[in-house]
């Protein structure tokens, strides 16, 4: 008997791994977009996909927090169909030395644009800029889980920023 509940466990154990891992996929892949490094260009490839905005994930190697974010939620399906859907999503190392060019079409060094423009100081932060390069929402740190971070999404893509703050959306969202 305990021979057959120990191969029921092993079986569900199997298969709720098999649909975690259907459910989850590269978040380089399937949730950032492929970029040149140049912003400006980005925005306007934004406006022409009709896309709400541009959506910048600024993040370092050490960062755990980064890291939990793109284990725990950033390689969800259903998180990546929808910030792809309602934006352009790029990473940018707070630490690299890579020359970018802004929103601006001014070129810096991406720790210059991280650090000198954005204030950017611990991570992750989640930049949210429309299509004028007007940044419109910042979110410092890891969201709770993948809940937040969806409806970080929809306070942005339906413009709810403009009425209320994000913390006064979430409360509201968890009475419903």
């Amino acid at each position: 008997m305990r021979k057959l509940f120990g191969s029921i466990f092993v079986l569900l154990l199997a298969l709720g791994t098999a649909t975690l891992a259907a459910e989850t996929r590269d978040p380089y892949k399937h949730f950032f977009h492929e970029t040149w490094g140049d912003y400006q260009e980005e925005l306007e490839n934004a406006r022409e996909q009709g896309k709400k905005g541009v959506l910048i994930f600024f993040e370092m190697d050490e960062c755990p927090f980064c890291h939990y974010m793109k284990e725990n939620v950033l390689n969800r399906q259903k998180v990546q169909e929808y910030y792809r859907e309602h934006f352009l999503n790029f990473s940018v190392d707070i630490e690299g030395d890579v020359e970018i060019t802004n929103l601006q079409g001014e070129q810096k060094k991406q720790k210059d644009f991280a650090f000198k423009e954005n204030r950017v100081r611990a991570t992750p932060v989640f930049a949210f800029y429309n299509l004028e390069g007007e940044r419109i929402h910042r979110h410092t740190g890891k969201t709770s889980g993948v809940e937040e971070f969806m409806w970080m999404g929809e306070y942005v893509a339906n413009g709810i920023y403009k009425d209320m703050s994000f913390t006064r959306y979430k409360r509201e969202k968890r009475k419903e």
